[in-house]
């Protein structure tokens, strides 16, 4: 099993709540908050079956959209548009993911 696919899969599970969310207020974020949650985890689907750097660019990619869809997670947040409650549930995933794309970025 590769665990960061998994926590993504179930990052993206908890995101389609929230995204509906945002959506009443931000078209926009929401609609980055979707597309970053699914580039963390086809990037890291891709990335599990590429080699050498082929392979380190695409943990990088998923690196990168997982920071991507935690600054959007906290804009929203911040503008009130999800509650701290909805935030956190949805970044106790996403920081394993965080902390696992990093480890597979800094070998």
């Amino acid at each position: 099993m590769f665990h960061a696919l998994e926590y993504s899969l179930t990052v993206l599970d908890l995101v389609a709540d929230v995204e509906a969310k945002v959506r009443l207020h931000r078209k926009s974020l929401a609609d980055q908050i979707g597309r970053a949650a699914e580039s963390v985890a086809l990037n890291l689907a891709e990335g599990r079956h590429r080699a050498g750097l082929d392979r380190a660019d695409f943990y990088r990619r998923a690196a990168g959209s997982a920071g991507e869809l935690t600054a959007a997670l906290r804009i929203a947040r911040a503008r009130g548009y999800i509650t701290t409650e909805q935030h956190a549930a949805v970044d106790a995933p996403l920081d394993h993911v965080r902390a696992i794309t990093w480890s597979l970025t800094h070998r």
